[in-house]
């Protein structure tokens, strides 16, 4: 029942949200009320999370629909977990399928990318979250490397870690601005986002430097 909530909510954001009914919103929200702070709310997003993310639902979708279902606190910790839930699946198709196969099907790109994981490790996994490509995809071509798990985690988690605050902030956030518009709700909402975002840029150019000095 809970994994069809939060399945529910994924295309109601997507398909009906969308309209900018605020009223719909707050009723879309409120709906998950019992569930917030049940004991399943983890294990049920981060099912959702791989469920969803093999139909190739994007994953940006399904961090902001979890922040909107579980609030500004629960939400970036619950997304997290299906982000990695759903990135660790990925991972073991693409290093039960092996890199031949995916060479013969993607060619030289996916060669490519898999030399630099295996060169870089962390790194590169952290800037492969940094590139808009299919989550399912970048997952499974890093599984076909060699790059190991832990690193893979790690550059996930670094990757990921600010922009899932942000997108599960911006995904409470959007409620109370549409329902309450305000300067202070849209100022709430601009720090929630634009606090993340800013320290993830700031890794990023802490961990660049080291690349280009070498």
């Amino acid at each position: 029942m809970a994994l069809a909530v939060v399945s529910v909510a994924v295309m109601g954001l997507r398909y009906g949200v969308g309209a900018g009914d605020a009223a719909d919103l707050q009723a879309f929200a409120t709906w998950f009320d019992p569930h917030r702070g049940a004991w399943y709310g983890m294990p049920v997003v981060m099912a959702a999370f791989v469920l969803l993310g093999l139909a190739m639902v994007p994953v940006l979708l399904l961090i902001v629909a979890t922040g909107l279902a579980f609030g500004p606190l629960l939400g970036p910790l619950y997304a997290m977990a299906g982000c990695l839930a759903s990135a660790s699946i990925g991972f073991a198709i693409g290093r039960l399928t092996g890199l031949g196969r995916l060479q013969r099907v993607g060619g030289h790109r996916v060669t490519r990318i898999a030399r630099s994981l295996e060169r870089n490790g962390t790194l590169a996994v952290f800037l492969l979250r940094k590139v808009p490509a299919p989550f399912l995809i970048a997952n499974v071509v890093a599984g076909a490397s060699t790059v190991r798990y832990r690193d893979f985690v790690i550059g996930t988690v670094l990757g990921m870690g600010a922009l899932v605050v942000a997108l599960a902030g911006f995904g409470y956030q959007v409620m109370n601005v549409l329902s309450t518009p305000s300067p202070i709700t849209v100022l709430g909402a601009a720090v929630l986002v634009g606090v993340p975002l800013t320290l993830a840029w700031l890794i990023n150019r802490a961990l660049r430097q080291p690349e280009q000095s070498a």
